[in-house]
């Protein structure tokens, strides 16, 4: 027995050797070692690490002389902050971190292991994409990797950190996950590198313009979050992890954050401004309100003019949509339509309460917004909070005009609670354009239009840009005073927090596209 032992001994010791040779490429790169970023990571002492041996069984191309146990990707268990994940990491160092049938299934196993234990998974990527030398069979395994991370869509909450490139199909696999992270100088997200762009379409671009982080955290979308450091994104992901509980039918990581519930701020009494075209904001009024420190912005740099984030409200996790006055008033964009809609569902899925506080004077018109498809994006945020049952919380701040009032939350999707500030403004459309619709020909026979116009446009503001007239129709639950928020959420939450709403299985042939 002791010789076996002894041989098993320098197996291990000869594969740590060679960890260290090719550590030394990353760390010249300006990367940290795939074990570093483990260590970074997890609990000290707590990964295990599963089919440490397994390689890639083709001969193709001379890949035999090539074995690397592992096969370029470390795979295993381990806790953060003592709750147990599951982890998978690529280690670029071996053939560039390339995805073959080995690989793929290593992938898949730790995936599929998460899913039967109920817990979290956690990618790691940092791949040039499909192995060629293994030509389709490479393609297999990047298709199954694909197909495991949908099978865990909504059972368990998916991290991807995309800490090195992450090319051409493979590009998908960390999209199809429920978090992205990117860092500066470090993520490469395409489908098509640089030279095979010049190819086909003869433009120029370098890596950083075509798949750069600051690409994806602010044009594209597919990056959540944007770290300046790979030690930021782990603790990023550290910080995400807590707001989300184990899986599905998991309970609510609820902690003491030691913030009283009952703590009023006189500030929200005139946070916003009495002109109404003035912005402010929405930020301070949510630090003002959640318990400090705990607000966690998702999707910061894009479709701006709505603002997700994960917050807790007396130690409960929650989820916030919220209207950002500061960018275009407000109005609901296609980007900030596809963001919300997609929050909400991943929220719903894992049971958390969504609370949404509105300022939106409209959709965003234009050219540019109609063809690029506003309605059939749009579509997706009313479709969101429809089919969300989990508990749906909506406090009206200011404009909460049309269409879009519809979409943000509304009694009409569903919501359990509505609670108005008195500044609510709740109406087809604001005071100017009605009065300019609706009194247009008595305007025009006025001998003085501009006179008759303000005392109309007062009119109106009386009798519709308040909330008591929803309120009045019950659509309004209670008007409160912004310095009660914080308290009346929580009393609305702890109410609801037990609630369930059935739904009939079905097959969401119908989600719009």
């Amino acid at each position: 027995m002791a010789h076996k032992i002894d041989e098993l001994r320098k197996i291990i010791e000869g594969i740590k050797e060679a960890e260290k040779e090719r550590s030394k490429k990353q760390h010249s790169k300006g990367k940290l070692y795939v074990r570093e970023r483990l260590e970074l990571l997890l609990d000290p002492g707590s990964f295990e690490e599963i089919q440490w041996l397994a390689t890639t069984r083709s001969t193709l191309f001379g890949l035999d002389k090539k074995r690397v146990p592992g096969d370029a990707v470390i795979a295993g268990y381990g806790r953060i902050n003592g709750r147990p994940v599951y982890v998978f990491a690529q280690d670029f160092s071996v053939m560039g971190g390339s995805i073959g049938e080995a690989h793929a299934e290593k992938i898949v196993r730790t995936i599929e292991l998460a899913i039967k234990s109920g817990v979290p998974v956690i990618g790691i990527w940092d791949s040039g994409g499909a192995r060629i030398q293994e030509g389709v069979a490479a393609l297999h395994g990047v298709g199954r990797i694909m197909k495991a991370i949908v099978d865990a869509s909504g059972v368990i909450p998916q991290i991807a950190l995309v800490l090195g490139p992450a090319a051409g199909g493979a590009a998908y696999a960390p999209a199809l996950m429920d978090f992205t992270i990117v860092v500066d100088n470090i993520t490469y997200l395409f489908v098509t590198g640089p030279e095979v762009v010049k190819e086909v379409t003869g433009e120029e671009v370098d890596f950083e313009r075509l798949g750069g982080a600051r690409v994806h955290s602010q044009v594209s979308g597919v990056g959540h979050f944007r770290a300046k450091s790979e030690e930021e994104a782990i603790e990023i992901t550290k910080r995400l992890l807590s707001y989300l509980p184990d899986n599905n039918e998991a309970p609510l990581p609820i902690v003491d954050t030691g913030d009283p519930i009952e703590r009023e701020d006189p500030e929200l009494d005139s946070i916003v401004p009495e002109d109404p075209m003035k912005a402010y904001d929405m930020r301070i009024v949510l630090q003002k309100i959640f318990d400090k420190g705990s607000l966690l912005e998702v999707h910061a740099e894009w479709g701006q003019s709505i603002i997700t984030a994960f917050a807790r409200l007396g130690g409960i996790p929650v989820c916030i949509v919220a209207s950002q006055p500061l960018v275009m008033s407000g109005a609901i964009d296609i980007n900030a339509s596809c963001k919300a809609a997609r929050f909400v569902r991943f929220c719903d899925a894992f049971n958390l309460p969504i609370i949404t506080l509105v300022d939106v004077p409209g959709y965003m018109p234009g050219t540019q917004q109609e063809h690029g498809g506003i309605i059939r994006h749009g579509a997706k945020m009313l479709y969101a909070y429809s089919e969300a049952t989990v508990p749906k919380i909506t406090v009206i701040v200011r404009k909460a005009y049309g269409g879009a009032y519809i979409s943000m939350g509304s009694r009409s999707l569903g919501a359990d609670i509505v609670l108005a500030w008195p500044t609510a403004e709740i109406a087809v459309m604001g005071a100017e354009a009605a009065v300019r619709i609706l009194y247009r020909r008595q305007l025009a026979a006025s001998p003085n239009p501009e006179e008759e116009k303000k005392k109309l446009v007062e009119e109106f503001k009386k009798t519709f840009l308040n909330p008591y007239r929803a309120a009045e129709l019950g659509l309004v639950d209670n008007v409160v005073e912004p310095r009660r928020t914080r308290p009346k959420l929580y009393q609305a939450l702890v109410a609801l927090i037990k609630k369930r709403e059935w739904r009939p299985p079905r097959k969401h042939g119908n989600i719009p596209l």
